[in-house]
Protein backbone atom coordinates (compact mmCIF):
# COMPACT_ATOMS: atom_id res chain seq x y z
CA UNK A 1 0.00 0.00 0.00
CA UNK A 2 1.58 3.26 -1.17
CA UNK A 3 1.44 6.52 0.58
CA UNK A 4 2.64 9.77 -0.69
CA UNK A 5 3.65 12.37 1.48
CA UNK A 6 5.56 15.82 0.93
CA UNK A 7 8.43 16.95 2.82
CA UNK A 8 9.60 20.35 3.73
CA UNK A 9 12.22 20.46 0.84
CA UNK A 10 9.31 19.96 -1.82
CA UNK A 11 9.91 16.21 -2.35
CA UNK A 12 8.31 13.51 -2.08
CA UNK A 13 9.11 10.31 -0.67
CA UNK A 14 7.22 6.88 -0.66
CA UNK A 15 6.44 5.00 1.96
CA UNK A 16 5.58 1.20 1.69
CA UNK A 17 4.33 -1.17 4.48
CA UNK A 18 6.15 -3.80 4.80
CA UNK A 19 4.85 -7.51 5.49
CA UNK A 20 6.07 -9.02 8.32
CA UNK A 21 6.02 -12.45 8.98
CA UNK A 22 5.45 -11.93 12.61
CA UNK A 23 3.38 -9.10 14.21
CA UNK A 24 6.48 -6.47 14.95
CA UNK A 25 3.71 -4.37 17.15
CA UNK A 26 2.41 -7.41 19.55
CA UNK A 27 2.03 -6.06 22.86
CA UNK A 28 5.20 -6.47 25.24
CA UNK A 29 5.01 -7.69 28.41
CA UNK A 30 4.75 -10.39 31.15
CA UNK A 31 2.61 -13.39 30.17
CA UNK A 32 0.32 -15.45 32.67
CA UNK A 33 2.58 -18.24 34.28
CA UNK A 34 1.31 -21.33 32.50
CA UNK A 35 -0.20 -23.31 35.11
CA UNK A 36 -3.21 -24.76 33.69
CA UNK A 37 -3.54 -25.52 30.25
CA UNK A 38 -6.66 -23.43 29.26
CA UNK A 39 -7.40 -19.79 29.28
CA UNK A 40 -10.20 -18.89 32.23
CA UNK A 41 -12.99 -17.77 31.72
CA UNK A 42 -13.61 -15.05 33.88
CA UNK A 43 -11.17 -14.00 36.84
CA UNK A 44 -11.81 -17.72 38.90
CA UNK A 45 -12.89 -19.41 35.46
CA UNK A 46 -16.46 -19.83 36.53
CA UNK A 47 -18.19 -16.78 34.35
CA UNK A 48 -20.76 -18.90 32.29
CA UNK A 49 -21.99 -20.64 35.22
CA UNK A 50 -22.59 -17.28 36.92
CA UNK A 51 -24.51 -16.08 34.06
CA UNK A 52 -26.28 -19.48 33.81
CA UNK A 53 -27.67 -18.53 37.60
CA UNK A 54 -28.10 -14.81 36.58
CA UNK A 55 -30.37 -16.37 33.72
CA UNK A 56 -32.17 -18.72 35.77
CA UNK A 57 -33.06 -16.61 38.32
CA UNK A 58 -34.45 -13.40 36.13
CA UNK A 59 -37.75 -13.98 34.31
CA UNK A 60 -37.38 -10.94 31.63
CA UNK A 61 -34.02 -11.74 31.19
CA UNK A 62 -34.43 -15.63 30.73
CA UNK A 63 -37.80 -14.32 28.44
CA UNK A 64 -34.94 -12.32 26.33
CA UNK A 65 -32.23 -15.23 25.54
CA UNK A 66 -35.11 -17.81 25.30
CA UNK A 67 -37.43 -15.47 22.52
CA UNK A 68 -33.48 -14.56 20.97
CA UNK A 69 -32.71 -18.33 20.07
CA UNK A 70 -36.20 -18.93 19.08
CA UNK A 71 -36.22 -16.24 16.46
CA UNK A 72 -32.57 -16.64 15.22
CA UNK A 73 -33.27 -20.25 14.53
CA UNK A 74 -36.25 -19.51 12.96
CA UNK A 75 -39.21 -22.26 11.60
CA UNK A 76 -36.94 -24.49 9.97
CA UNK A 77 -34.63 -24.57 7.19
CA UNK A 78 -35.10 -23.96 3.31
CA UNK A 79 -32.62 -25.03 0.50
CA UNK A 80 -31.89 -25.88 -2.94
CA UNK A 81 -34.87 -29.18 -3.53
CA UNK A 82 -32.67 -30.44 -6.16
CA UNK A 83 -29.98 -30.76 -3.09
CA UNK A 84 -30.40 -33.91 -1.42
CA UNK A 85 -27.45 -33.81 0.90
CA UNK A 86 -28.75 -30.27 1.97
CA UNK A 87 -32.02 -31.77 2.44
CA UNK A 88 -30.84 -34.74 4.37
CA UNK A 89 -28.51 -32.37 7.23
CA UNK A 90 -31.81 -29.71 7.90
CA UNK A 91 -33.80 -33.14 8.28
CA UNK A 92 -31.27 -35.18 10.49
CA UNK A 93 -27.91 -33.08 11.33
CA UNK A 94 -26.29 -35.99 14.07
CA UNK A 95 -26.94 -39.39 15.02
CA UNK A 96 -29.10 -38.25 17.82
CA UNK A 97 -31.63 -37.51 15.61
CA UNK A 98 -31.71 -34.05 15.75
CA UNK A 99 -33.13 -31.37 12.94
CA UNK A 100 -30.56 -29.13 11.77
CA UNK A 101 -33.01 -26.09 13.42
CA UNK A 102 -32.86 -27.87 16.78
CA UNK A 103 -28.94 -27.73 16.79
CA UNK A 104 -29.25 -24.44 15.58
CA UNK A 105 -31.52 -23.37 18.23
CA UNK A 106 -29.47 -24.36 20.62
CA UNK A 107 -26.04 -22.80 19.60
CA UNK A 108 -28.29 -19.55 19.26
CA UNK A 109 -29.06 -20.21 23.05
CA UNK A 110 -25.39 -20.39 23.89
CA UNK A 111 -24.78 -17.51 22.34
CA UNK A 112 -27.12 -15.38 23.17
CA UNK A 113 -26.58 -16.64 27.03
CA UNK A 114 -22.70 -16.23 26.79
CA UNK A 115 -21.60 -14.71 24.04
CA UNK A 116 -20.18 -17.83 23.15
CA UNK A 117 -21.08 -21.28 21.44
CA UNK A 118 -19.33 -24.42 20.36
CA UNK A 119 -20.73 -25.89 17.01
CA UNK A 120 -18.65 -29.85 16.75
CA UNK A 121 -18.17 -31.00 13.23
CA UNK A 122 -17.95 -34.92 12.65
CA UNK A 123 -16.97 -36.41 9.66
CA UNK A 124 -14.52 -39.26 8.33
CA UNK A 125 -11.23 -39.19 6.00
CA UNK A 126 -13.84 -40.15 2.76
CA UNK A 127 -15.85 -37.54 3.79
CA UNK A 128 -18.83 -39.56 3.32
CA UNK A 129 -21.25 -38.23 5.87
CA UNK A 130 -21.13 -34.70 8.09
CA UNK A 131 -22.80 -34.35 11.58
CA UNK A 132 -23.21 -31.41 13.84
CA UNK A 133 -23.23 -31.35 17.34
CA UNK A 134 -23.71 -28.39 19.86
CA UNK A 135 -21.36 -28.26 22.43
CA UNK A 136 -22.44 -26.83 26.29
CA UNK A 137 -20.38 -23.58 25.84
CA UNK A 138 -20.33 -23.78 29.79
CA UNK A 139 -18.05 -27.24 28.95
CA UNK A 140 -15.93 -25.16 27.06
CA UNK A 141 -12.73 -23.42 27.54
CA UNK A 142 -9.93 -22.36 25.14
CA UNK A 143 -6.78 -24.20 25.21
CA UNK A 144 -3.33 -22.34 25.92
CA UNK A 145 -2.31 -23.38 22.12
CA UNK A 146 -5.66 -21.46 20.44
CA UNK A 147 -5.74 -24.08 18.29
CA UNK A 148 -7.99 -26.66 20.44
CA UNK A 149 -10.78 -26.52 22.98
CA UNK A 150 -10.83 -28.54 26.24
CA UNK A 151 -13.79 -29.85 27.11
CA UNK A 152 -14.72 -30.54 31.37
CA UNK A 153 -17.73 -31.56 32.99
CA UNK A 154 -16.79 -29.81 36.13
CA UNK A 155 -14.23 -26.43 35.86
CA UNK A 156 -14.86 -26.18 39.70
CA UNK A 157 -13.05 -29.32 39.76
CA UNK A 158 -10.95 -29.45 36.83
CA UNK A 159 -8.55 -32.76 36.39
CA UNK A 160 -6.80 -33.37 32.83
CA UNK A 161 -7.75 -37.30 32.81
CA UNK A 162 -11.57 -36.06 32.65
CA UNK A 163 -11.05 -33.42 30.03
CA UNK A 164 -10.82 -34.39 26.13
CA UNK A 165 -9.39 -32.04 23.59
CA UNK A 166 -10.77 -30.98 20.09
CA UNK A 167 -9.51 -28.90 17.45
CA UNK A 168 -10.50 -25.21 16.53
CA UNK A 169 -12.07 -25.37 12.80
CA UNK A 170 -11.09 -25.19 10.38
CA UNK A 171 -8.34 -27.79 11.97
CA UNK A 172 -9.49 -31.20 11.90
CA UNK A 173 -7.56 -34.30 14.10
CA UNK A 174 -8.53 -38.01 13.99
CA UNK A 175 -10.38 -39.66 17.04
CA UNK A 176 -10.12 -42.34 18.83
CA UNK A 177 -12.91 -43.62 16.73
CA UNK A 178 -11.59 -42.84 13.34
CA UNK A 179 -13.69 -39.86 12.39
CA UNK A 180 -12.27 -36.64 11.67
CA UNK A 181 -13.49 -33.74 14.60
CA UNK A 182 -13.70 -30.08 14.42
CA UNK A 183 -15.15 -27.31 16.30
CA UNK A 184 -16.50 -23.96 15.26
CA UNK A 185 -16.02 -21.13 17.83
CA UNK A 186 -18.61 -18.75 17.71
CA UNK A 187 -17.64 -15.44 19.85
CA UNK A 188 -19.39 -11.71 20.32
CA UNK A 189 -16.30 -9.10 19.80
CA UNK A 190 -15.23 -7.11 22.53
CA UNK A 191 -12.59 -4.83 22.92
CA UNK A 192 -10.02 -6.08 25.75
CA UNK A 193 -11.33 -9.75 25.18
CA UNK A 194 -9.08 -12.31 23.23
CA UNK A 195 -10.08 -15.57 23.76
CA UNK A 196 -13.73 -15.78 24.73
CA UNK A 197 -16.48 -12.92 23.66
CA UNK A 198 -18.74 -11.06 25.88
CA UNK A 199 -23.03 -11.31 25.69
CA UNK A 200 -24.68 -8.39 24.60
CA UNK A 201 -25.95 -7.57 27.68
CA UNK A 202 -22.87 -7.46 30.11
CA UNK A 203 -23.70 -4.16 30.64
CA UNK A 204 -27.41 -4.90 32.31
CA UNK A 205 -26.13 -7.77 34.46
CA UNK A 206 -27.06 -5.36 37.68
CA UNK A 207 -30.04 -4.76 36.89
CA UNK A 208 -31.06 -8.31 36.02
CA UNK A 209 -29.58 -8.97 39.68
CA UNK A 210 -32.27 -5.90 40.90
CA UNK A 211 -35.28 -7.40 38.90
CA UNK A 212 -34.66 -11.07 40.72
CA UNK A 213 -34.14 -9.22 44.48
CA UNK A 214 -37.12 -7.35 43.71
CA UNK A 215 -38.96 -10.37 42.61
CA UNK A 216 -37.46 -12.42 45.62
CA UNK A 217 -38.59 -9.53 47.98
CA UNK A 218 -42.46 -10.09 46.55
CA UNK A 219 -42.02 -14.12 47.71
CA UNK A 220 -40.67 -12.98 50.79
CA UNK A 221 -43.85 -11.10 51.71
CA UNK A 222 -45.67 -13.65 49.95
CA UNK A 223 -44.43 -16.11 52.20
CA UNK A 224 -44.86 -14.44 55.79
CA UNK A 225 -49.08 -13.14 54.19
CA UNK A 226 -47.61 -9.83 54.21
CA UNK A 227 -47.28 -9.82 57.70
CA UNK A 228 -45.69 -6.46 59.04
CA UNK A 229 -41.89 -7.05 60.40
CA UNK A 230 -40.97 -6.25 64.00
CA UNK A 231 -39.25 -6.71 67.37
CA UNK A 232 -41.18 -9.09 69.44
CA UNK A 233 -40.00 -9.05 73.28
CA UNK A 234 -41.10 -12.27 75.65
CA UNK A 235 -41.16 -11.71 78.93
CA UNK A 236 -39.59 -14.98 80.60
CA UNK A 237 -36.92 -16.10 83.18
CA UNK A 238 -34.51 -17.82 82.10
CA UNK A 239 -31.21 -19.13 83.83
CA UNK A 240 -28.53 -18.95 80.87
CA UNK A 241 -27.79 -17.15 77.80
CA UNK A 242 -27.78 -20.91 76.61
CA UNK A 243 -31.58 -21.57 77.87
CA UNK A 244 -32.69 -17.59 76.41
CA UNK A 245 -31.58 -18.41 72.84
CA UNK A 246 -33.25 -21.83 73.02
CA UNK A 247 -36.29 -20.15 73.75
CA UNK A 248 -35.71 -17.44 70.81
CA UNK A 249 -35.16 -20.06 67.99
CA UNK A 250 -38.29 -22.04 68.98
CA UNK A 251 -40.32 -19.23 68.76
CA UNK A 252 -38.47 -18.10 65.31
CA UNK A 253 -39.09 -21.67 63.80
CA UNK A 254 -43.44 -21.44 65.16
CA UNK A 255 -43.61 -17.64 64.10
CA UNK A 256 -40.65 -15.87 62.11
CA UNK A 257 -42.01 -16.96 58.37
CA UNK A 258 -39.96 -17.70 55.81
CA UNK A 259 -37.46 -15.62 56.05
CA UNK A 260 -37.92 -14.32 59.08
CA UNK A 261 -39.87 -10.82 59.30
CA UNK A 262 -39.71 -10.97 63.15
CA UNK A 263 -36.87 -10.90 65.07
CA UNK A 264 -37.31 -12.12 68.99
CA UNK A 265 -36.10 -10.73 72.41
CA UNK A 266 -36.48 -12.52 75.89
CA UNK A 267 -36.23 -10.20 78.60
CA UNK A 268 -36.31 -11.04 82.22
CA UNK A 269 -38.81 -8.26 83.94
CA UNK A 270 -40.14 -8.57 87.76
CA UNK A 271 -43.44 -9.28 87.88
CA UNK A 272 -46.26 -9.24 85.16
CA UNK A 273 -46.31 -9.96 81.96
CA UNK A 274 -44.66 -7.01 79.49
CA UNK A 275 -44.28 -9.08 76.36
CA UNK A 276 -44.95 -6.56 73.80
CA UNK A 277 -44.28 -6.31 69.31
CA UNK A 278 -42.81 -3.58 68.40
CA UNK A 279 -43.74 -3.17 64.50
CA UNK A 280 -41.06 -1.59 61.81
CA UNK A 281 -43.79 0.50 59.63
CA UNK A 282 -42.09 0.54 55.68
CA UNK A 283 -43.76 3.31 53.30
CA UNK A 284 -41.07 2.06 50.63
CA UNK A 285 -43.60 -0.41 48.79
CA UNK A 286 -43.77 2.08 45.83
CA UNK A 287 -40.30 2.69 45.44
CA UNK A 288 -40.02 -1.48 45.13
CA UNK A 289 -42.13 -1.71 42.38
CA UNK A 290 -40.76 1.37 40.32
CA UNK A 291 -37.52 -0.39 40.74
CA UNK A 292 -38.09 -3.43 39.97
CA UNK A 293 -40.10 -1.62 36.13
CA UNK A 294 -36.82 0.35 35.99
CA UNK A 295 -34.73 -2.63 35.98
CA UNK A 296 -37.01 -4.76 33.60
CA UNK A 297 -37.25 -1.79 30.96
CA UNK A 298 -33.04 -1.27 31.78
CA UNK A 299 -32.74 -5.32 30.62
CA UNK A 300 -34.70 -5.01 27.67
CA UNK A 301 -32.43 -1.97 26.65
CA UNK A 302 -29.26 -3.97 27.67
CA UNK A 303 -30.12 -6.83 25.46
CA UNK A 304 -31.14 -4.66 21.98
CA UNK A 305 -34.38 -6.05 22.15
CA UNK A 306 -38.05 -4.95 22.33
CA UNK A 307 -40.94 -4.63 24.86
CA UNK A 308 -43.80 -6.04 22.82
CA UNK A 309 -41.45 -9.41 21.47
CA UNK A 310 -40.55 -9.93 25.38
CA UNK A 311 -43.97 -10.25 26.44
CA UNK A 312 -43.69 -7.11 29.01
CA UNK A 313 -47.37 -5.10 27.33
CA UNK A 314 -49.23 -8.39 26.71
CA UNK A 315 -50.94 -7.70 30.06
CA UNK A 316 -51.99 -4.44 29.20
CA UNK A 317 -52.49 -4.45 25.57
CA UNK A 318 -52.05 -6.49 22.68
CA UNK A 319 -51.11 -4.65 19.20
CA UNK A 320 -50.31 -6.78 16.31
CA UNK A 321 -49.11 -3.93 14.36
CA UNK A 322 -47.02 -2.71 17.03
CA UNK A 323 -45.30 -6.43 16.94
CA UNK A 324 -44.87 -6.64 13.77
CA UNK A 325 -43.49 -3.30 13.43
CA UNK A 326 -40.94 -4.40 16.22
CA UNK A 327 -40.40 -8.00 14.90
CA UNK A 328 -39.55 -6.28 11.37
CA UNK A 329 -36.87 -3.99 13.35
CA UNK A 330 -35.48 -7.26 15.05
CA UNK A 331 -35.11 -8.61 11.82
CA UNK A 332 -33.05 -6.37 10.14
CA UNK A 333 -30.90 -5.07 13.52
CA UNK A 334 -30.64 -8.55 15.29
CA UNK A 335 -32.32 -11.77 13.86
CA UNK A 336 -30.49 -11.51 10.23
CA UNK A 337 -26.82 -10.57 11.18
CA UNK A 338 -26.87 -13.20 13.89
CA UNK A 339 -28.47 -15.72 11.52
CA UNK A 340 -25.72 -14.91 8.57
CA UNK A 341 -22.55 -15.30 11.44
CA UNK A 342 -24.22 -18.49 12.28
CA UNK A 343 -24.63 -19.75 8.95
CA UNK A 344 -21.47 -18.87 6.96
CA UNK A 345 -18.84 -21.35 8.85
CA UNK A 346 -21.28 -23.84 8.65
CA UNK A 347 -21.80 -23.44 5.08
CA UNK A 348 -18.03 -23.46 4.09
CA UNK A 349 -17.75 -26.59 6.05
CA UNK A 350 -20.69 -28.15 4.46
CA UNK A 351 -18.71 -27.24 0.95
CA UNK A 352 -15.73 -28.04 2.02
CA UNK A 353 -16.47 -31.38 3.29
CA UNK A 354 -19.42 -32.68 1.27
CA UNK A 355 -18.34 -30.64 -2.08
CA UNK A 356 -21.68 -29.26 -2.69
CA UNK A 357 -23.11 -25.64 -2.97
CA UNK A 358 -24.55 -25.02 0.27
CA UNK A 359 -25.27 -21.30 -0.31
CA UNK A 360 -29.06 -22.00 -0.69
CA UNK A 361 -29.24 -23.00 2.86
CA UNK A 362 -31.64 -20.00 5.00
CA UNK A 363 -33.66 -20.07 7.78
CA UNK A 364 -37.20 -19.54 7.68
CA UNK A 365 -38.14 -16.70 9.54
CA UNK A 366 -41.83 -16.07 10.35
CA UNK A 367 -43.39 -13.39 12.14
CA UNK A 368 -45.20 -13.78 15.58
CA UNK A 369 -48.14 -12.43 14.05
CA UNK A 370 -49.12 -13.26 10.50
CA UNK A 371 -48.88 -11.17 7.89
CA UNK A 372 -47.63 -10.73 4.82
CA UNK A 373 -47.31 -7.82 1.66
CA UNK A 374 -50.14 -7.20 -0.04
CA UNK A 375 -48.28 -6.72 -3.33
CA UNK A 376 -46.33 -10.54 -2.71
CA UNK A 377 -47.43 -13.35 -4.94
CA UNK A 378 -49.16 -16.16 -3.36
CA UNK A 379 -45.74 -18.46 -4.38
CA UNK A 380 -43.39 -15.84 -3.20
CA UNK A 381 -45.23 -15.97 0.31
CA UNK A 382 -45.58 -19.83 0.32
CA UNK A 383 -41.50 -19.57 -0.21
CA UNK A 384 -41.11 -17.47 2.55
CA UNK A 385 -43.24 -19.65 4.57
CA UNK A 386 -40.92 -22.58 3.53
CA UNK A 387 -44.01 -24.51 1.99
CA UNK A 388 -44.40 -26.21 -1.34
CA UNK A 389 -44.39 -23.80 -4.61
CA UNK A 390 -44.71 -23.77 -8.22
CA UNK A 391 -44.41 -20.56 -9.95
CA UNK A 392 -45.94 -21.75 -12.54
CA UNK A 393 -49.41 -22.10 -11.62
CA UNK A 394 -51.81 -19.79 -11.94
CA UNK A 395 -53.81 -20.19 -8.69
CA UNK A 396 -50.23 -18.86 -7.13
CA UNK A 397 -49.42 -15.88 -9.47
CA UNK A 398 -52.38 -13.96 -7.74
CA UNK A 399 -51.19 -11.23 -5.55
CA UNK A 400 -52.17 -12.14 -1.73
CA UNK A 401 -54.04 -8.90 -1.68
CA UNK A 402 -56.30 -10.70 -4.27
CA UNK A 403 -57.11 -13.77 -1.37
CA UNK A 404 -57.65 -11.66 1.60
CA UNK A 405 -60.01 -9.22 3.19
CA UNK A 406 -58.12 -6.15 2.60
CA UNK A 407 -58.23 -7.03 -1.81
CA UNK A 408 -61.49 -8.85 -1.80
CA UNK A 409 -63.22 -5.32 -2.02
CA UNK A 410 -61.23 -3.92 -5.09
CA UNK A 411 -60.95 -7.49 -7.15
CA UNK A 412 -64.64 -6.55 -9.06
Amino acid sequence: MKNNSRTGRGKQRLFLARNHAADPYTIQGRTEAKNTPYWRWGTDNLLPDALALMARRSTTHRRIINDKADYISGKGFVSDRDNPVLAGLVAQANGQGESLRQVLNKTAFDKALFGNAFLEIVTDPGHSFLSLYHQDASKCRIARDNRHILLHHNWASYTPADARKLPLYPLFEQAQDGTLRSVIHYKDYEPTFEHYGVPPYIAGLNVSAIAYKTDRWNISRLDNSFQLSGVMVLDGSVESDEEAAEMVSLAENRFAGKPGQVMFMVKDAEGGDNSKFIPISSANEGDWAALHEQATADIVVAHSWFRSLSGLDYATSFSSERILHEYEIALNTVILGEQAELLEPLKEAIGNIMRTDASSLRVINKPPARSKPLYMKVWEARRADGLEYDPEDPTQQLYVAQITKYGLRNID
